[in-house]
């Protein structure tokens, strides 16, 4: 299992600029971070002397405001993997994975049963139950509130896409249910790592006294702050994906519909086949190949870019047809 966003070491392996290639294999915000993000974070140059704030207020009000949960509810990360990492010190018993879902759910337990995420009929009913919303990579959107309205047990459920939905979130549903959330896709910060879960507070508490301390910088911060308060920025991405994912899916018959910024397709000839014939003209797709959960060898997933971007896949796609 490989991550998509290999832009750089893609580029240098055939001795390109990284500038003129187009990464379609990570699924970031096409427009970017917000315009204030840059200031945010040329203002707080002079604090990176001292040692970042552990509990970093700005940003935890932020989010408060935003995903509408108390601040006692959140616990930051270096990034949401670095969150999903921290997991298996919090989390006892059984876990069971509804795939596909992230790779490195697999990473971290891999011990843990699969079931598929179209059918909730098959999820457990004891035992952690670690599910996305949107799936990646398909863009579906399961219906999870008659499963948890109906059980018990504890879940995680990874929203790391969900902005890009307009859905509601499921966080605090019960007070087992733990959400994933990340700063990476929606606000465009992949560089900078910024995640949280979103728990009942007590539990929050409890996981809080068992992180490392400082695990947001004074930079990655400012930024998300900055990120999480810009809503016209927000709005006019969702415009955008919107318009490019109905795009780019007229152009590739084989896509199927998604919620997220990526579009999922089953090609008739291998996926490794397409991923090279792409990279051959700068251009990076997500090879789903070996993914659990993902059948075969012939599924795709394309991030939604901007418009200039994603013509040159569709002219690209065009010669590999």
């Amino acid at each position: 299992m490989t991550h998509g966003g290999r832009l750089f070491a893609a580029a240098a392996a055939r001795g390109w600029d990284w500038r003129d290639m187009l990464d379609f294999s990570a699924n970031i915000n096409p427009l970017g971070p917000s315009p204030l993000v840059q200031p945010a974070i040329e203002a707080a140059l002079g604090r990176i002397a001292h040692y970042p704030d552990s509990h970093p207020r700005g940003l935890l009000a932020a989010l408060s405001d935003v995903w509408r949960v108390p601040v006692e509810s959140l616990l930051l990360g270096n990034g949401a993997t670095e969150l999903i990492h921290f997991l298996p010190r919090v989390v006892e018993g059984p876990v069971t994975i509804a795939v596909p879902a992230f790779t490195e759910f697999h990473r971290v337990f891999p011990q843990a049963a699969a079931v598929s995420v179209s059918n909730p009929a098959t999820w457990p009913r004891d035992g952690w139950l670690i599910v996305t919303r949107p799936v990646n990579p398909t863009g579906a959107m399961p219906d999870l509130l008659p499963w948890l309205d109906a059980t018990r047990n504890p879940v995680l459920v990874d929203e790391s896409f969900l902005e890009f939905t307009g859905a509601a979130s499921v966080a605090l549903r019960r007070s087992n249910v733990y959400v994933l959330r990340s700063l990476t896709k929606f606000y465009a910060l992949p560089g900078l790592r910024l995640g949280a879960l979103v728990g009942s507070p007590d539990t929050i508490g409890q996981w809080s006294a068992l992180r490392d301390p400082w695990a947001v910088n004074t930079l990655a911060a400012a930024a998300g702050e900055a990120a999480v308060r810009d809503l016209d920025h927000g709005r006019r991405t969702l415009e955008l994906v919107r318009a490019e994912r109905d795009r780019l899916r007229a152009a590739i018959p084989d896509a199927c519909p998604s919620h997220a910024n990526f579009l999922c397709a089953t090609l008739t000839g291998a996926a490794s086949r397409a991923a090279a014939f792409l990279e051959d003209r700068g251009i990076l797709i997500r090879d789903c190949t070996g993914w659990p959960g993902v059948e075969g060898s012939r599924t795709i997933r394309i991030a939604v870019r901007t418009r200039a971007e994603n013509e040159r896949l569709i002219e690209a796609w065009k010669e590999l047809s």
